[in-house]
């Protein structure tokens, strides 16, 4: 498993504030994922109880793709969502993420698929997409848009990358509303999660002290939507899911 060296990592001090506003956040985050890379998909399915990939097909279905689809699917990490859209056979389909560990992990992985509807992976940048504009019809990004240094500029990005019309689905965690799950959840991902994540992964980068916090310094959907909105989207839903543990933000570009 990669070892992030000298690479700065997630210390208690770090998390006391709010790690969206860490000055060097992005190399930061880029350590983290090359170090939990080896085991990010067994963590998933297990601290998720295996609902991940429920919530990822959850968000294929609502993107109903088309044959004429080109999609892009961002901070696409190890490619689960990204293998998903593919096999809904669109015209195209582009994983982008920033961590070459977790593009190694995503490429291997399509490695087994048939070449016909392969997608393709790239490094790449949310914040400076490396595509024209109006270039793709369909963008996702799956908990991915609480890492971005700053969120608002990826929305725009998406905005500019998306043909008129095109559609957004942004699937990220989010904060249950009944007082009981909401205390249950916070126990689980604040203390629990933290030590059988870090033990799994081995994980010396502070990933699973970083990740709890990122999800309860975030924003919520309502002030997410608003993101959208000033990008220039239209908000068509907003869909919790497992009791609001998670939201799917649909939005659509204005024509």
């Amino acid at each position: 498993m990669p070892d992030t060296g000298h690479a700065p990592r997630w210390s208690a001090d770090d998390l006391r504030g709010n790690p969206h506003t860490a000055a060097d956040k992005a190399s930061r985050v880029e350590a983290m994922f090359t170090n939990i890379a080896g085991r990010y998909d067994l963590n998933n399915r297990l601290h998720s109880l295996w609902r991940d990939q429920a919530w990822r097909r959850r968000t294929v279905r609502m993107a109903a793709l088309q044959p004429g689809d080109r999609v892009l699917d961002m901070a696409c990490g190890t490619g689960d969502l990204t293998a998903m859209l593919a096999a809904e056979h669109p015209a195209s389909v582009l994983g982008m993420d920033f961590t070459e560990a977790m593009l190694d992990i995503a490429r291997a992985k399509a490695a087994s698929l048939p070449a016909a509807g392969r997608p393709e992976y790239r490094r790449g940048d949310a914040m400076a997409i490396d595509l024209p504009d109006d270039a793709v019809d369909v963008i996702t990004i799956a908990f991915g848009i609480r890492n971005v240094s700053d969120p608002s500029i990826a929305i725009r990005e998406f905005a500019r990358v998306l043909a008129p019309g095109g559609r957004l689905f942004v699937l990220e965690f989010s904060t249950p509303p009944n007082p009981a799950l909401r205390a249950a959840n916070a126990l689980y991902t604040r203390h629990l999660m933290p030590i059988t994540a870090g033990l799994l992964a081995g994980d010396r980068s502070g990933a699973y002290r970083y990740l709890p916090r990122s999800i309860s310094t975030f924003a919520e959907p309502a002030a997410l939507a608003a993101l959208a909105r000033d990008a220039g989207f239209t908000v068509t839903s907003q869909t919790p899911l497992t009791f609001g543990m998670c939201t799917i933000t649909a939005a659509r570009l204005q024509a």
